[in-house]
């Protein structure tokens, strides 16, 4: 427990201290920001800080920071480290330039802001990369809370479960629609703080609930500094992917230009994208707490902890608000974790919608140009979400692939935050320290991960347990992070001389 504590206290530090470092370094002023030169009434518009930063928590967190920190607590509590040090000096960074870049570039997405940074090329590949993402991400917050929904009234019979799963997800499709269509005031920035109410309460009803309990004890770091997986998954990179939003996120980078185009003054950033991104953290921190103390451990294994898992997420996060807090808890609890990613869902919508209008140039002022891209968007998520309701699709392959490309997605945006920092003559350490440690996750797990390149490296033994082939993947995870950074070292002395570039609004 004393881990726990220790691990909570540097997070709020990290916001205080690191987090006015990461201010410090940007250095925002007074000049007039998108949501006032632009203001259009639909996508910038001048809200209070307080509601930017509770739809930002509750744009970013949704299933990420419950189902991703309960994933990776399957290897004990040394997953506490990554994400508190993730949170701090990668995660939070990493949201705070996303946000402010955008502010800089009359609230661009980050496509476009890739573009400006590292180049034609980099804006395409973006473009397509973000699209997809967004996707792949209000597909699984469509799924998500509907399957939770179920679980949670406990429809019985596998004909009942699917044609009731089916009701639901239309149900939360429809709201999507209403919420990616309508300017980000009419619906977002109204129920928001109610979603947020239901989310704090569902966090401090778990951490509280294990606290309350002497029958549950955390785990400290230091006895069990190692790996509890029960399948003998390796710590690198597998545990730093599966947490995801938890630590750092790259869908967060696609989230962020929204309250960039609402933000009435630019020293708000600190409070709203790196104080979001830490408030995560600590969530993140309570689950991944909550599956370290609740399930039984044999052999030095989380398998009491797996074998939940099994069930599937929704019964998983469903049996950790029963352990924790039972009865009415539970009801409260679990409209807090449906509230959590539907409204991380319906801005992954409205944000591949501004992406796609920043990519084709269409005006969304007109609501004939919002049709356009709203009804393709969400038909595709339909299609997804619905294929997976029918069992034609697995909801776990689609949040294997969303948890590579959203760290991969990370990966870029810090290396663009880089490149930024060097034009603007400013530390631009800051974000390639962790643009270099994110490319080995990435390119480590890219070889390791069976649904990348796992299948043609690894073997299995006779038992059909996976031998993962760190022998190779690890060298060359470390030689690609060498590389890269090799190359944008080589790019700023390069341009070091001529150190100019192009902004939207020049």
């Amino acid at each position: 427990m004393i881990s726990f504590l220790l691990c909570l206290a540097l997070l709020i530090g990290g916001y205080l201290v690191y987090g006015k470092v990461v201010e410090n370094t940007f250095g925002p002023d007074d000049r007039e920001t998108p949501a006032v030169k632009i203001n259009d009434g639909v996508d910038y518009v001048v809200l209070p800080e307080w509601k930017l930063f509770m739809i930002q928590l509750l744009n970013i967190a949704g299933l990420g920071p419950i189902f991703g920190a309960l994933q990776g607590a399957l290897w004990g509590p040394i997953v506490f480290l990554w994400i508190t040090f993730g949170t701090i000096f990668a995660g939070a960074v990493h949201d705070y330039f996303s946000g402010m870049m955008s502010e800089r570039n009359e609230g661009a997405s980050i496509s476009e802001i890739a573009g400006i940074y590292l180049g034609g090329a980099m804006k395409n590949v973006m473009r397509v990369f973000s699209v997809v993402l967004l996707v792949m991400v209000g597909t699984v917050f469509a799924v998500g809370p509907a399957g939770l929904i179920v679980t949670l009234f406990k429809q019985g019979g596998h004909t009942g479960i699917v044609a009731t799963t089916l009701f639901w997800l239309i149900i939360v499709l429809v709201y999507y629609f209403i919420a990616t269509f309508l300017s980000i005031d009419k619906i977002i920035g109204k129920i928001y703080p109610l979603f947020g109410i239901c989310l704090i309460v569902m966090a401090l009803g778990v951490a509280i609930g294990i606290f309350v309990n002497p029958s549950y004890t955390i785990p400290e770091i230091w006895s069990h500094f190692g790996s509890m997986h029960p399948s003998g998954t390796p710590i690198w990179s597998f545990m730093f992917i599966t947490v995801a939003c938890g630590a750092i996120s790259g869908f967060h980078a696609t989230q962020s230009p929204l309250m960039a185009r609402c933000m009435k003054s630019e020293k708000q950033g600190h409070f709203v994208f790196y104080g979001a991104m830490v408030s995560e953290g600590i969530i993140a921190l309570i689950w991944a707490a909550a599956g370290c103390a609740l399930y039984e451990v044999t052999g030095g294994l989380n398998t009491g902890l797996a074998a939940a898992l099994a069930n599937g997420q929704s019964a998983a996060i469903y049996d950790v608000c029963l352990k924790t807090m039972g009865g009415i808890g539970t009801a409260l609890a679990m409209l807090g974790v449906i509230a959590c990613p539907i409204t991380s869902g319906d801005t992954a919508f409205r944000s591949a919608r501004l992406v796609l209008a920043d990519w084709l140039k269409l005006d969304q002022k007109s609501m004939k140009n919002r049709l356009i891209l709203c009804i393709p968007v969400l038909g595709v998520g339909a299609f997804l979400g619905i294929g997976n309701a029918l069992g034609k699709i697995d909801y776990t392959i689609i949040w294997r692939y969303f948890s590579w490309t959203n760290q991969t997605l990370a990966m870029i945006v810090l290396w663009a935050a880089s490149m930024y920092l060097f034009y603007e003559k400013k530390n631009y350490w800051i974000t390639a320290v962790p643009a270099t440690f994110m490319s080995a996750v990435s390119a480590t797990y890219f070889l390791l991960g069976n649904e990348c390149l796992g299948k043609l490296i690894n073997t299995k033994t006779a038992e059909g347990a996976i031998v993962y082939n760190t022998a190779v993947a690890y060298p060359i995870g470390i030689l690609v992070a060498a590389l890269f950074l090799g190359i944008f070292l080589y790019t700023i002395k390069k341009r070091h001389t001529q150190p100019h570039y192009e902004t939207l609004h020049k």
